[in-house]
């Protein structure tokens, strides 16, 4: 594969159904943008999906499909960019079981993140051993790829930070970098990996529609991109904004700032002009309440989404969203490859050669 001046990019979802548009201002966006200027692989997690769906292969399977043409139509360009299946990749297993040699379980189970899941998907006491498996798959996910930026929602740094201690101890004990050396000196002093950074999208965590948890399909507190201005309109007309955001000194203004919904405000009016109209009338109480802001955020968010929905219709076919899927594996295999070689030769693991292809 030939080498590009270009920074590297790797991101993904996991298919748990359609895309949102908390997934579009976490993330999604940043990839659009950085398509443009950077080397970049988004990846689809089919097998992370297992670790919570294992029962059930074959809704997976259509989610895969969902999932890749809600990106689409977003704005991933797959001549820019290449999109492709987790499972198809094996330099990705591979380097999981070896990353786990790496660290150690209980720091593994420390990752806030991981917590939360557990806990937000009532998995505490019962969750399979691949669960937090998928923690260190998901280093292995970008390591892989050697990337050096991840577009990430906030709830995700954990998991990258994670991402950072193996590439540091791996370079350290097989490549010989030094235990003090800059995160940015690893490549040039002879490592395998560079230390991946975190690039979060301007709003890291956005509130669903419940007004109180992060969206989440899962949770039924999402706006997704297919969604019509009708549905959009009744699902933010739900959101809980609280009964305690008046401000302390004056029972006469209400706080913005405890009103869930101005995270809407702030995200999807673009003026900014109008935004600060919007805040200062709401908090004075001038003749404007939780109905006009719903309303405007609405009408706001549906003009974000019919581009997206009229450039979705190019994609419905399986066929082709397959075989989009199909180029992007093949890119994926021969950049994984590369580095998996070279993993290998640095921890003296490589016997023979081998070429994979698909």
């Amino acid at each position: 594969m030939p080498e590009t001046s270009r920074r590297r990019v790797l991101t993904g979802d996991t298919p748990t159904g359609s895309l949102h548009i908390g997934h579009w201002v976490g993330s999604v966006k940043r990839r659009v943008e950085i398509q443009e200027t950077h080397d970049c692989f988004f990846l689809v997690a089919n097998l992370h999906a297992f670790t919570t769906r294992a029962d059930k292969p074959e809704e997976i399977r259509r989610d895969c499909i969902e999932v890749v043409r809600d990106a689409l139509a977003m704005g991933v360009d797959p001549e820019k960019a290449s999109i492709f299946l987790q499972t198809e990749v094996p330099a990705i297993l591979e380097l999981t079981y070896l990353f786990s040699m790496l660290l150690p379980y209980n720091r593994v189970m420390r990752n806030p993140t991981l917590k939360d899941e557990l806990k937000v998907k009532g998995l505490e006491d019962n969750y399979s051993f691949g669960f937090p498996l998928y923690t260190v798959g998901q280093t292995a996910d970008i390591l892989a790829f050697r990337a050096h930026d991840v577009p990430v929602g906030e709830d995700q740094v954990p998991h990258l930070e994670l991402t950072r201690e193996v590439a540091r101890r791996f370079n350290k004990y097989y490549c010989g970098v030094p235990d003090k050396a800059p995160d940015e000196e690893h490549e040039s002093l002879g490592g395998v990996f560079p230390i991946p950074v975190a690039d979060v999208g301007k709003v890291g965590r956005l509130i669903g529609t419940d007004g109180i948890n992060k969206m989440s399909k899962s949770l039924g507190n999402s706006i997704l991109i297919t969604d019509t201005p009708k549905q959009v309109k009744k699902k933010l007309g739900k959101i809980y904004v609280g009964v305690d955001n008046r401000q302390p000194n004056d029972p006469g203004e209400v706080d913005p700032e405890k009103n869930p919904l101005f995270q809407y405000v702030e995200t999807f009016i673009e003026s900014p002009d109008e935004v600060a109209e919007l805040r200062d009338r709401y908090a004075r109480g001038d003749n404007i309440g939780d109905g006009v802001v719903k309303v405007r955020v609405a009408e706001c968010i549906s003009e974000l989404l019919e581009p997206m929905q009229d450039r979705r219709k190019q994609y419905e076919s399986d066929d082709v969203i397959l075989d989009i899927l199909h180029e992007g594996c093949r890119k994926a295999i021969a950049a994984t490859e590369q580095t998996l070689e070279m993993a290998k030769e640095a921890a003296s693991l490589k016997f023979f050669d081998r070429t994979i292809s698909i």
